[in-house]
């Protein structure tokens, strides 16, 4: 390394280095049978994702999405990155999920199918991106301290 003594010295070996290489555009990711693959997360579930292109099927663990997730509620959920994405019966989606409730499980689904989209459809990252689908939603429950009856909950304080 040369001995820099002055700002001039500097700014001659920074100007001398590399540039910033830009990073690759981003390419569809698919198996051979057209699949594109994600796993997604929400709370303690874990589901794994795959989507194809289709007439709007989804399975979850074998069964019918308005099987498995009863409530219109969990089945908006997972209709959402379609919606946001404008693909709406495009994709098939063969989903297997374990853990968690079924709250959960929708969550860990959503975000799978937006990963997998975005895997598939490069083009579809920004409108999923920016409607915050393809973060994983951190919040788990605390875990119970030992000495309390609940995670931070403590008994009953009496003065006397």
């Amino acid at each position: 390394m040369a001995d820099i003594k002055s700002l001039d010295d500097l700014k001659s070996a920074v100007g001398s280095a590399p540039a910033a290489v830009e990073a690759a555009p981003r390419v569809a990711v698919r198996d051979k049978l057209g699949r594109s693959y994600a796993t997604g997360k929400r709370k303690d579930a874990v589901a794994r994702v795959w989507v194809k292109p289709g007439s709007g099927k989804v399975v979850v663990n074998g069964k019918e999405m308005a099987v498995y997730f009863a409530r219109p509620v969990l089945q908006m959920i997972l209709k959402q990155p379609f919606t946001v994405a404008n693909v709406e019966g495009q994709f098939d989606v063969y989903a297997t999920v374990a853990g968690g409730g079924l709250s959960g499980q929708a969550g860990a689904v959503k975000h799978g199918i937006s990963k997998a989209l975005q895997l598939y459809e490069p083009t579809l990252r920004g409108a999923l991106k920016a409607a915050g689908f393809l973060t994983r939603d951190s919040r788990v429950v605390e875990r119970k301290k030992y000495g309390k009856p609940k995670a931070r909950r403590s008994f009953q304080f009496s003065k006397r």
